[in-house]
């Protein structure tokens, strides 16, 4: 398991003074889609302490450029109109007047809406912290820690052959149009973008950002959880987690309903892909795959060395970037934001 924790680089613009101490800090659980997440999520959950809150808030990735500069007054209103008529709020448990109320006085960005909201759900619920769990803020490391500056940042990492069955499974990720490979061919260019992209940003963080293994949360959970308590400055206790049992913890959140012989998320792939769609993926993904740790299965190299997968990889790149870039930085990004916000 690999524990970053290299000095932090550059300053960072704070919108709220100060920090607290770690062991009440907000803890941001984030992955690529479909790598643990929300296992992780509820097993902090489950440990106590934190604002038991089963939404991911997309406070950052979404809600922060959808509705503008949360300085002005019109864009705060608009914001509140639609979280209060959303499934967000209705989970939240909080009031509806005394929460717009906060959010209109106090809130100046994303970050101090995510905070606003969980902290006065942290109070309604008599608990010291809250975590964070939407996939994409992954991407969005830098501003989170801007505008939330003692976020902790937990970056879970899977397997990128199985999380691209799985998103492949919900088609979380479309293929470009020209595209005839199979679905899950996307999915791991996408997986591997967004993890390169998240160890990338989060190595900027210093002692505040650290990586955990899937595979090793579900094969040595003492462990793995062990040296996660050390880094959020909190005991959690696998005994009392598997007690409590919130979500995931008890309820596996899997894609894959027609499993037989038991529940088990580890080396899907191996039963199924074809050889000839092993090899492809691995040749496109393999050399980030064995950066993290994962042995390819393709023992011949020669069918690693395919230039159509790597044009294919620099293609699937460049629309990844420029999709961000749209989204987060121009306008124009409203239009997607706008369609991803129609399941609030």
């Amino acid at each position: 398991m690999r524990w970053d924790t290299e000095a932090s680089v550059g300053s960072q613009v704070h919108s709220r003074a100060g920090r607290t101490v770690r062991s009440k800090a907000p803890v941001f659980v984030l992955g690529c889609i479909r790598s643990g997440t929300t296992l992780l999520y509820h097993i902090l959950l489950s440990a106590g302490n934190f604002v038991v809150y089963r939404a991911e808030s997309n406070a950052i990735n979404l809600l922060e450029p959808r509705f503008g500069d949360l300085r002005i007054k019109r864009n705060k209103e608009k914001l509140m109109e639609a979280w209060l008529n959303s499934k967000l709020f209705q989970v939240s448990g909080l009031d509806s007047g005394q929460i717009k109320a906060k959010v209109m006085a106090e809130c100046q960005n994303g970050g101090d809406f995510l905070h606003i909201i969980m902290g006065e759900m942290a109070r309604n619920q008599n608990v010291e912290r809250w975590a964070e769990c939407t996939p994409e803020h992954l991407l969005h490391l830098e501003r989170i820690k801007e505008t939330i500056p003692d976020a902790l940042v937990i970056h879970i990492i899977r397997d990128g052959r199985d999380v691209a069955l799985s998103a492949a499974q919900l088609d979380y990720v479309r293929r470009m149009w020209w595209d005839r490979s199979p679905k899950f061919m996307a999915s791991g260019l996408y997986w591997e973008w967004a993890v390169k992209k998240g160890r990338k940003d989060g190595r900027k963080l210093g002692p505040d950002y650290t990586e955990v293994r899937f595979e090793e949360l579900i094969t040595d959970p003492r462990t793995t959880l062990a040296k996660l308590s050390g880094f959020i400055d909190q005991e959690l206790n696998y005994d009392q987690i598997l007690k409590i049992g919130i979500g995931s913890v008890s309820e596996p959140n899997t894609s894959f309903k027609d499993e037989k012989g038991g529940f088990n998320p580890l080396e899907r792939w191996k039963k199924r892909y074809t050889p000839e769609n092993l090899s492809a993926f691995e040749a496109a993904v393999g050399t980030t795959l064995e950066e993290l740790g994962y042995p390819l299965a393709t023992t011949d190299r020669s069918l690693l060395n395919r230039p159509d997968m790597q044009r294919m990889r620099g293609l699937y790149r460049t629309y990844f970037d420029s999709k961000l870039w749209l989204k987060s930085k121009t306008p124009l990004g409203k239009i997607f934001i706008t369609k991803d916000l129609s399941w609030l």
